[in-house]
């Protein structure tokens, strides 16, 4: 019984695995990039949006893009 009892809790700490096909994984990670773009894309367009309203402060590169008068150094 004791050797039973060793197998029986071996059996049951031994994690289990579920091997994934390649296509399987392929689409998981094609879905994930997806979702990653798709929210990128949003967080940019709400950006440019609240940009354009004039609610948030731009950083250094988007006022070169968008005002670059502002770094014309022709005075000096």
């Amino acid at each position: 019984m004791g050797a039973e009892e060793d197998q029986r809790k071996q059996e049951n700490e031994q994690p289990t695995n579920n091997p994934i096909t390649e296509s399987q994984f392929l689409a998981w990670k094609r879905q994930k990039d997806a979702d990653t773009s798709a929210k990128k894309a949003e967080a940019a367009r709400k950006r440019a949006e609240d940009i354009a309203a004039g609610t948030v402060q731009m950083n250094g590169r988007e006022l070169f893009l968008h005002e670059p008068w502002v770094f014309d150094n022709s005075q000096y």
